[in-house]
C-alpha cells in the first residue's frame, strides 16, 4: 500500500493519475495548503522541502519519496510500466519528463502567479511568462504532429506534461494554432484512469476552464501560499 500525499494541483493529479494507471493501491492524504498544513513536522519527515506530493510505499519498508518527477520514475521502475526498461527508450521518456520539470511546469506555475495570484498585475511580467508557456507548447506541438505520444508509448512523461497542459486556460493561454497538442490533449483525457486520477483529490474549481466567484476565491486561498513564499519561506505545492 502507498500513501499519497496530495493536492489538487497538476503536480499532485501526475501521482494520482500514474497510480490509477498501474493499478497500484494507494491511500490519499489530502493536505490543505492555505493553512499551511505541508509545513508542519509530520510532514516534513516525508518531506523536508514541505511540498507535495509525496509518497510512503509500506511495501517497501515504508520508503519516502518526494519531488513528482522523482516519485513517477520509482513508479515506473517499481512496477516496470509507463516507461521502457531499454536505455534509448527510458532516456526518451526522461528527456520528456525533464522538459515538463524544468519547462512547462516552472513557467506555467510563473504565469499563473503573475495572471492569477499576485497582488500587483505587472503587464512585461505576465507577457514574458505566458510567451515562454506558448512557445514551449509549440515545442510540443511540432514534436507531436509525427508522434502519437512524447516517447514513442504513453509513458509518464505524457502523464507529466498533460497534468499541466491541461491547465492552460488557468495561466491565460489557450492552444489556438496548435492542433496536435489538442489532440494528444484530448486522447489522453478519455483514458478513464487519467479521469479517475485527476478526482483524487477533486480540485475546488475547474482548472481547465477560466473563473467564475470560486476562482476568485481560489486565487486569494493560493495567494496566502505564494505570498509565504514572496517572505522567504516554502510554499504548498511542488
Amino acid at each position: 500500500m502507498i500513501d499519497l500525499y496530495t493536492a489538487p494541483t497538476p503536480n499532485g493529479h501526475k501521482i494520482s493519475i500514474a497510480l490509477e494507471e498501474l493499478g497500484l493501491p494507494y491511500t490519499l492524504q489530502v493536505l490543505d495548503l492555505a493553512r499551511h498544513q505541508q509545513r508542519e513536522p509530520a510532514f516534513l519527515a516525508i518531506n523536508p522541502n514541505g511540498r507535495i506530493p509525496a509518497i510512503v510505499d509500506h511495501d517497501a519498508d515504508d520508503f519516502a519519496v518526494f519531488e513528482s518527477g522523482a516519485i513517477l520514475i520509482y513508479l515506473a521502475e517499481k512496477t516496470g510500466r509507463l516507461m521502457p526498461a531499454d536505455p534509448q527508450g527510458r532516456s526518451r521518456v526522461l528527456q520528456w519528463l525533464m522538459f515538463q520539470m524544468g519547462g512547462i511546469g516552472p513557467m506555467m506555475g510563473q504565469a499563473n502567479v503573475f495572471f492569477r495570484y499576485f497582488p500587483d498585475k505587472i503587464p512585461a511580467v505576465i507577457d514574458r511568462y505566458q510567451g515562454e508557456v506558448r512557445r514551449l507548447f509549440g515545442v510540443l506541438d511540432g514534436h507531436l504532429k509525427d508522434h502519437e505520444y512524447l516517447a514513442g508509448d504513453y509513458s509518464i512523461a505524457d502523464i507529466a506534461n498533460w497534468a499541466w497542459v491541461r491547465t492552460h486556460r488557468w495561466s491565460g493561454v489557450e492552444l489556438d494554432g496548435l492542433p496536435h497538442l489538442k489532440r494528444w490533449r484530448d486522447a489522453l483525457r478519455a483514458r478513464p484512469a487519467v479521469q479517475r486520477g485527476i478526482e483524487q483529490p477533486p480540485s475546488k474549481i475547474d482548472l481547465a476552464r477560466d473563473g467564475d466567484a470560486a476562482a476568485q476565491r481560489f486565487s486569494q486561498e493560493a495567494r496566502s501560499v505564494v505570498e509565504m513564499g514572496r517572505a522567504g519561506r516554502t510554499g504548498g505545492a511542488a
